[in-house]
């Protein structure tokens, strides 16, 4: 390998790194604000400047020069000094003294950079310039007279993203960041740029002028509005989440966040219950929890087992899922519990059979990809973006089985019908002969392809695909709950209904949901027990409400799509009565003369840990990826198109449907307002 001198110490780095890199490399600090090591290089603000010999005798940008054998590399010499200042004291000349008022205030890169690099006066005495602030959307807010045309939002949403929708306009002076006409930016993953701006030109706008970095407290949890389970941190003050922002984690979400994951925790306030209901003579009236509790005990005791069900939600933790079913099979005997509300046939066998076995990861060494029945871009948009830089950066084909879609990258549809399966294990054109002349293939199944009556079908013929050529079989789930209910057994025993069953006329006389919100009870006439978070379609069908709490206010462990298990940390309390959903299930056991065997969380995970032991070994993916599934075909292949299930990627949930945010863009995407002129 290489060597080069940094400040007088060789350092060995690897052929392609820039200057910059190799300084780092040496532990010595670079200052930069256009740089980013994701976004591909553009040297605009030339803050990053080093002195390198051989070469001429005047800084140069150590971002874009390739790093050399033999070079000496100087970053602290007096014109190395003395250049960066005079970049900081141009980049400031239009910049507004808005620090007090900027919400990147605190967290600010040129606030941090001009305290090292900057003069204490300046000597600039003209008229400054202005330039308009833009519209571009609902979650970007813009002070464009802040801005020093870094381009890390033009990089971003063109390169990652995917959505070219923010450019560059006009020369010289006046050069202006905006998107076409000033519309909207429509991308899923929009958010990221606020993060990427290094001078609070775009700042988030749900969260503008509500607080300052210094006053919150900030708690290391994970994501569960999808099966991903990103990285997160929460930020609140008080009993209220103010913020939710990406922690990196290269395994996942490397630093990305999409629009939902970040911005819906404003429905974390809204549309909450925090007391017991009961309904009476047709209305939910509040009652107290000894009520609440004594009404489903003799509900329970006047139901027989065989026509009670339970139905596990999308944000179920584990815990929650490990109480439900010691109570309710364990205790009660109760033989229909089910934590696929969507009706997913996949569960029962190898865990492999259900898991994303390549890892998310994996995704970066595949060269084909298969998706049969998925949207990622709706079900999982960072998961998605890692599927267009293998297309953008090494030219990975992608074709798709289901409904035709933008997903922001080519992909060649091969039929919208399940029968398109089997038409594409023969076919030896096209992409079929690049997939099976592969090495590392990789096979997507969504929840629209287990969804369905001929899910088990479906199933069985993507699995020959993967096993006849090799390919590694991964599931995209879109619940975060699922792998964990999986991996638990929350699904029916012998003699059980699943949950479509359940739901359907004369399925059950009692059915409790666990924040279940997703399934039509319309045809039901059951008893409805809700134990949930907001006012939603389960609390409107329920017939008894107890409160619970959201997974901001519990601690709680979920399995991600890879089989990953994380923790997700309390940051905020319940609201007002409400309780943990475990604590819950845990009180009416106790009720019911058939108390559970634990009196505290920690209590609970002793026996989960116990009892499944998968959850005790956190934060790594099995990641099998020489899987072959076997699964027994039931039924026929239908020519009925494969779509995903969600139809409007900001209302997949309580918690997004009550967020003011979420309703601003999904109106957006349905094209109630495309520009800001409109």
């Amino acid at each position: 390998m290489p060597i080069a001198k940094v400040n007088g110490k060789e350092i060995e780095f690897e052929p392609g790194m820039t200057v910059l890199q190799v300084a780092e490399l040496a532990g010595e600090e670079i200052p930069r604000f256009c740089y980013h090591e994701r976004l591909s290089i553009a040297g605009n603000c030339r803050m990053c400047l080093v002195e390198v010999k051989p070469g001429p005798p005047k800084p140069q940008a150590s971002c874009a020069l390739p790093a050399a054998e033999g070079q000496e590399i100087t970053t602290n010499s007096p014109m190395v000094e003395k250049a960066r200042k005079g970049v900081m004291e141009f980049l400031l000349i239009n910049h507004p003294l808005d620090c007090p008022i900027c919400d990147q205030g605190g967290e600010c890169d040129l606030q941090d950079q001009a305290m090292g690099y900057g003069r204490d006066a300046t000597r600039y005495q003209e008229n400054k310039r202005a330039v308009e602030d833009k519209y571009m959307g609902p979650v970007i807010k813009t002070v464009m007279n802040r801005c020093i045309q870094c381009t890390r939002c033009v990089r971003f949403i063109t390169e990652v993203a995917g959505v070219p929708e923010i450019g560059l306009i006009s020369r010289g002076e006046d050069v202006e960041i905006t998107t076409y006409l000033e519309s909207a930016c429509a991308s899923e993953l929009s958010g990221n740029v606020n993060d990427l701006c290094p001078v609070g030109a775009l700042t988030h706008k749900p969260w503008a002028f509500n607080y300052r970095p210094w006053e919150l407290k900030r708690t290391q949890s994970i994501d569960v509005m999808d099966a991903l389970g990103s990285a997160t941190r929460i930020d609140a003050r008080g009993s209220e989440v103010m913020r939710v922002l990406p922690r990196t984690n290269e395994a996942i979400n490397e630093e990305w966040l999409d629009d939902k994951q970040r911005y819906a925790c404003d429905g974390l306030l809204r549309q909450r219950l925090d007391h017991p209901y009961i309904r009476e003579g047709g209305k939910l009236k509040p009652a107290t929890w000894e009520e609440a509790l004594a009404a489903v005990v003799a509900k329970v005791r006047e139901t027989k087992p065989e026509r009670t069900g339970v139905i596990a939600g999308d944000q179920a933790d584990a815990e929650t899922m490990k109480a439900a079913l010691d109570l309710f099979r364990g205790k009660l005997g109760i033989a229909s519990l089910d934590c696929r509300q969507d009706g997913a046939q996949v569960g029962g066998g190898a865990r492999e059979e259900y898991l994303f076995n390549a890892t998310i990861a994996g995704i970066d060494e595949a060269d084909a990809i298969l998706l049969i029945g998925t949207n990622p871009r709706l079900e999982a948009p960072i998961l998605n973006q890692r599927i267009r830089r293998a297309w953008s950066s090494r030219g990975v084909p992608v074709a798709m089985i289901g409904a035709e879609a933008d997903l922001t990258y080519p992909c060649e549809n091969l039929g919208a019908g399940a029968d398109a399966i089997a038409t594409f294990s023969k076919s030896k054109k096209g992409f079929a002969e690049k997939f099976k002349a592969a090495k590392n293939p990789m096979v997507i199944v969504g929840s629209g392809a287990m969804a369905r009556t001929d899910g088990a079908a479906i199933l069985a013929a993507a699995g020959k695909v993967a096993a006849l050529v090799g390919a590694s079989w991964n599931v995209l789930h879109s619940a975060a709950s699922r792998v964990g209910g999986l991996d638990l057994g929350f699904i029916p025993s012998a003699g059980g209904k699943t949950a479509p069953e359940l739901a359907a006329k004369g399925g059950a006389d009692l059915i409790f949901l666990l924040g279940a919100d997703e399934i039509d009870l319309s045809k039901s006439k059951a008893f409805v027990v809700y134990v949930g978070t907001h006012g939603d379609a389960g609390a409107h069908r329920a017939d008894i409400i107890l409160p619970g709490a959201a997974w901001t206010e519990k601690n709680g462990l979920y399995a991600n799509t890879e089989g990953r298990v994380q923790r997700a940390d309390r940051a905020v309390y319940p609201k007002g009565e409400a309780r943990e959903d475990w604590a819950i299930l845990r009180a009416l056991s106790e009720r019911l003369g058939v108390t559970l065997p634990y009196n505290t969380h920690d209590q609970l995970r002793v026996a989960l840990f116990a009892d499944h032991p998968t959850f005790a070994g956190q934060g790594f993916a099995p990641g099998k990826a020489d899987f072959k599934p076997a699964f027994t075909a039931k039924g026929a292949l239908t020519t009925t198109p494969l779509k995903s299930p969600i139809s409007d990627f900001y209302m997949t949930n309580p918690i997004a449907r009550a967020s003011v945010t979420m309703s601003e863009l999904s109106a957006l995407k349905s094209g109630a307002k495309l520009m800001a002129a409109e």
